[in-house]
């Protein structure tokens, strides 16, 4: 089982990099992915993937229950509407394709604005427990 996971570790972060260059494609859930499987296979990967430049600080604030930078939130539904609008508009023909594509968009979105915590409001939080 370890090699299975391994092995999709790296398929995940093969496509977290691929997402990163094409729109539409979510890194971040990718990256996320490759995280999981690489706690269940290994820490030395899992090191290496907390510890990228790029990705490392969004995975460590994941992984601390901080959510995303509103920046972030903002970027996600920009890209999210505009594959959204681009494949239902030219690349999907069928009817219900377009309605379910859209849909499927519109749950994104929702996600994203309603059940991922924005950064500030934890961090804030957290700072206002200290006190």
């Amino acid at each position: 089982m370890r090699y299975l996971w391994l092995t999709l570790g790296f398929l995940c972060v093969g496509l977290g990099f691929v997402g990163i260059v094409v729109p539409g494609l979510p890194a971040t859930g990718f990256f996320v992915a490759a995280a999981w499987c690489f706690s269940r296979s290994s820490e030395k990967f899992l090191f290496w993937l907390l510890n990228l430049p790029l990705v490392g600080p969004l995975l460590q604030d994941y992984r601390a229950g901080l959510g995303m930078p509103l920046k972030a939130k903002w970027f996600a539904s920009i890209s999210l509407s505009l594959a959204v609008s681009v494949s239902s508009l030219f690349a999907i023909r069928l009817l219900w394709g377009k309605i379910g594509c859209i849909a499927l968009g519109l749950i994104g979105l929702w996600y994203i604005w309603t059940r991922v915590p924005l950064r500030e409001k934890v961090l804030a939080k957290q700072e206002s427990r200290v006190e």
